[in-house]
């Protein structure tokens, strides 16, 4: 990444030095405006799970300085600190249980959020107006309106909004993207997601006190007033339906990022969704069998002109299904020898196979191996980069893109919950004629965790 790193730096203060020589800067004054010699004061809030992913990012990072942890839960503050900073040296960052406290920090210059999906655009959408840069975890948002709102804010800010789709940094992805949209697989009529994990069953928990420590109310933040439970706290809420979006909205947003991209689309026009909770008798709300299929109008394709992306989550025993099992590596929570996660596409010249790291396209009717990618990237240093040179497209992570990609994980649940097929116009991002779907692309807010109508 050393490489990477200064071959960015070379290109874009070249190109710099050049586009401003005629306006009386030099380079290195143009550098000082951008913050390009400068180290980033990130924030981090939500320090459980994924949280650990980008504590561990930025704090081996040269180029960036983890400032501050903030997380509802103080319980996780002492491991943390130990673990990520004096054990290596570091100095220990501010600590804030409260975002908003964080947001009024004058030395914090980027925001990256691990909270739970159902804080992800109001807490984006408050750091915008606060100034700050920010990186967004996967799904941006919890429904589409939300997500509506993230992008409108980000493109009337100044600061750098990077989604969480990882895929993007990976040369992988992006030589796969290339590929596929070159021709050479031929009409790309069909992409599948694939998120087949072995996930046990979380059993029941009943309603008890809030832990010390914990503010509650703040982590319930725009979702409905309730009881405390286990099982709807640490991790475990991905399968409740206020706070998570299943696990098509937790890993499988990933992978139908990538069929999107390789697809070419943007919104569908009809989406079906069927599946349900098997073998389990617990708290969880969300399917842990799930397969959802979009369809998109293609008017420069053959026959019915449409495409077709289908994503399926499966949870128990399963066939890899021609998707390459590997021991776990750098993103071992994605690919691993227990899991089957990656895509499918099919073309008219072809297939191709993708898991995170690599891809095989297979040729003809005799299934010859063809051309092939693989590479790892660094979402991470990209969203670094992007806000030291002060370039959007250096985050490979755009608002709108990720938008797109999580609104097919809503509109698919919504066609799950109601069990009936839906008619999408992307135009207006309604329902057509259905009142009682398009009343599910939304949630009441609680205040004050009130999404801004008006940015």
């Amino acid at each position: 990444m050393t490489k990477r790193r200064e071959f960015i730096r070379t290109s874009i203060m070249g190109t710099a030095g050049a586009a401003i020589g005629g306006m009386g800067f030099s380079a290195k004054s143009y550098a000082s405006i951008v913050g390009a010699n400068e180290r980033v004061n990130v924030a981090v809030i939500g320090i459980h799970g994924m949280g650990k992913n980008h504590i561990r990012a930025y704090t081996r990072m040269k180029d960036a300085r983890l400032a501050a942890l903030c997380d509802v839960d103080s319980n996780l503050f002492d491991e943390c600190i130990k673990t990520h900073f004096t054990e290596k040296g570091l100095d220990k960052p501010k600590l804030y249980t409260d975002l908003r406290k964080l947001y009024e920090d004058k030395e914090i210059d980027a925001i990256s959020i691990v909270t739970p999906n159902h804080w992800h655009a109001l807490a984006a959408i408050w750091a915008i107006q606060a100034g700050k840069h920010v990186s967004v975890e996967k799904p941006c948002c919890h429904n589409v309106y939300e997500g509506r709102k993230l992008v409108e804010a980000a493109e009337k800010s100044d600061v750098i909004v990077q989604d969480g789709a990882e895929q993007r940094s990976n040369p992988c992805a992006q030589s796969m993207a290339a590929f596929l949209h070159s021709g050479k697989l031929g009409e790309i009529y069909l992409a599948k997601g694939l998120c087949y994990k072995w996930r046990d069953t979380i059993g029941k928990t009943p309603d008890e006190p809030v832990p010390a420590g914990v503010d509650y109310d703040l982590w319930l933040g725009p979702a409905a007033k309730r009881p405390f439970s286990k099982n709807r706290f640490h991790y475990n809420w991905h399968w409740n339906w206020d706070y998570g979006n299943g696990d098509m909205g937790n890993q499988g947003v990933h992978e139908i990022d990538v069929a999107r991209w390789g697809l070419g689309v943007t919104l569908p026009v009809r989406i079906t969704a069927t599946g349900g909770h098997f073998m389990f008798d617990d708290d969880q709300e969300t399917p842990n069998i799930l397969l959802a299929t979009f369809e998109f109008p293609n008017g420069q394709g053959s026959g019915d002109k449409k495409k077709i992306l289908q994503f399926e989550v499966r949870h128990w025993i399963t066939n890899p299904e021609g998707i390459k099992q590997e021991a776990p590596h750098d993103n071992a929570y994605m690919v691993s020898a227990e899991h089957t996660i990656g895509n499918l596409f099919f073309g008219s010249k072809g297939y191709m196979t993708k898991n995170v790291n690599e891809w095989q396209a297979f040729m003809g009717q005799d299934r010859e191996p063809g051309e092939r990618g693989d590479g790892d990237g660094d979402h991470y240093e990209d969203f670094i980069d992007a806000i030291r040179f002060n370039d959007q497209k250096l985050a490979n992570g755009d608002i709108r893109e990720g938008f797109y990609s999580c609104a097919l994980i809503h509109l698919g649940n919504i066609a799950y919950r109601l069990e009936r097929a839906l008619t999408f116009d992307p135009e207006t991002m309604a329902f057509v004629n259905d009142p009682e779907a398009d009343a599910l692309l939304t949630r009441e807010y609680r205040a004050p965790y009130v999404l801004p109508e008006t940015l």
